[in-house]
């Protein structure tokens, strides 16, 4: 290997020192750098790149759904934020302020947004008058901040992150359970369909929903060094928001109600969950869903074979340009092939395609798979055909080996010492049955730094609230505390 390919390389293990692996993938596949301010990334060009995928398909998926986009003012005075207290005490620590406008000083402070229900449930209110108007379904794509006292972890951990919002109203507490649920899906089909990521969807318990809400549930992602990502949350809102920002309307028979309000959320921690899942020690990798390349080609030649490898690579870029595939027909004669290869590696391009004159000559291409360094021998003719089913062969082998990780790492324990003695040695997730006391999660988490991140639901549906599953056995006992259990808990360590 020449040294300008070592110094593509990554120096740190996956396996060993995961978080100094993962900042460097970041940065070495140029997804993104680190701000002069503490707590701030800033996201290049392919980082970026990824966001606008999802945010694509994401978006797409709202509107067949009855969603409108908007966006509403990065500030919200505090007099606002105040309507609903809740919100107030729980982002307080986070909640960063402006207090001047150039020299002088505000007459009322202004909060950067850390979420937007304040600022939007007034104009929804203004906006809603009768049932005709209703249900309102209003998302956002913007940034928040928050300013967390922790270390910045790319996409992860952020003081200012990009994420949607969406927030809507409902005449009837099923119409609102019935969008929490069909977000909740989409957030999950986020992950499945499009990261090749499977993920666990259940409720967050009471202590730890979202400020203001009567329910929140989560989607969770397992990630190989055995934490967990909440990977997007969709929030069952009841009637506090409505009644602190008088969201009414006149129904049927002109009797003013109170409308049933949603929120839901994915941020760019998606990016992370990605990134972190599938990555190796020589760099990143991604799904061909999202690869801002999904084919790079290689041609090799000499001197004497270089018109007719080159006029060769360049007929199979056009067949595949022209199938709608996102090619990159790497050319450089600066760069000698094996510097190429590693680039391409480091750079998460899921399938490369190497052309010499042996293929040339034969109508043939050569095709190595990322995730395995598969190599396998195909005809020129097809190529578009070969190439699709070669997409999706890596696309299955991406969405395999994250399942088995999920699988094999949901445990059980029968005591606090075994859910603490799991957690330690394997990670995942460790399911008990759980009394519903945030004391028995305090005694967990005080001790390995795991909380309860998810509860099984007993169903999805409008009729169920978001009811948590309970236990096999009647008669089970926490886990914790022995007290009586009517509840199932995931506890784990996270992102």
């Amino acid at each position: 290997m020449s040294e300008e390919s070592q110094e593509l390389g990554i120096t740190e293990s996956k396996n060993h020192r995961p978080g100094e692996w993962y900042a460097e993938v970041v940065q070495k596949a140029g997804l993104a750098d680190y701000a002069p301010m503490g707590g701030f990334i800033v996201t290049k060009p392919r980082g970026y790149a990824l966001w606008e995928t999802l945010q694509d398909t994401l978006d797409g998926w709202f509107k067949e759904t009855g969603v409108t986009n908007a966006y509403f003012p990065l500030f919200i005075p505090e007099s606002y934020l105040e309507r609903e207290k809740d919100i107030v005490e729980g982002f307080d620590p986070e909640v960063a302020w402006v207090t001047h406008g150039g020299h002088n000083e505000l007459e009322e402070r202004l909060a950067v947004r850390p979420t937007s229900e304040s600022i939007i449930a007034p104009f929804m209110a203004e906006w809603t008058r009768s049932h005709r108007d209703l249900p309102m379904r209003l998302n956002q794509w913007c940034s928040v901040v928050r300013w967390e006292a922790t270390d910045t972890k790319p996409f992860f951990r952020t003081k200012e992150f990009l994420w949607q919002e969406g927030h809507t109203a409902h005449e009837t507490d099923q119409g609102a359970w019935e969008e929490v649920w069909t977000r909740l899906e989409q957030y999950e089909r986020v992950y499945e369909e499009l990261f090749a990521i499977p993920v666990l969807k259940g409720k967050k318990p009471e202590h730890d929903k979202f400020p203001g809400a009567d329910t929140t549930t989560t989607v969770e992602c397992l990630m190989p060094d055995g934490k967990s990502v909440q990977g997007g949350t969709s929030h069952h809102l009841g009637q506090s928001f409505a009644e602190a920002f008088d969201i009414t309307f006149a129904d049927e028979d002109e009797e003013e109600r109170t409308a049933y309000t949603t929120s839901w959320g994915l941020s760019w921690r998606a990016l992370g969950a990605l990134i972190m899942t599938h990555s190796d020690d020589q760099g990143l990798v991604l799904p061909p869903t999202v690869a801002p390349t999904q084919v790079a080609i290689v041609p090799i030649w000499q001197e004497d074979t270089a018109e007719q490898v080159l006029g060769y690579a360049n007929e199979v870029a056009e067949d595949l340009e022209a199938a709608g595939f996102r090619v990159e027909l790497d050319d450089r004669d600066e760069r000698n092939p094996g510097f190429k290869f590693n680039e391409h590696e480091l750079e998460g391009v899921p399938l490369r395609i190497e052309i010499g004159p042996n293929e040339a000559d034969d109508g043939e291409v050569t095709l190595v798979h990322r995730p395995d360094n598969e190599k396998t021998v195909a005809n020129r003719e097809g190529v578009a055909d070969t190439v699709d089913e070669h997409l999706d062969e890596i696309y299955e082998k991406l969405y395999e080996a994250a399942r088995e990780n999920l699988e094999s790492n949901v445990r059980t324990a029968d005591s606090p010492e075994e859910i603490m003695g799991t957690i330690g040695r394997h990670g995942g997730y460790v399911k008990v049955p759980w009394c519903g006391d945030q004391a028995c999660e305090e005694a967990i988490k005080e001790k390995v730094s795991a909380e309860i991140v998810l509860q099984p639901l007993a169903e999805e549906s409008a009729e169920t609230d978001g009811e948590a599953a309970a236990p096999e056995d009647e008669d089970a006992a926490c886990t914790v505390c022995g007290e009586h259990a009517d509840q199932l808990a995931y506890f784990a360590r996270t992102y």
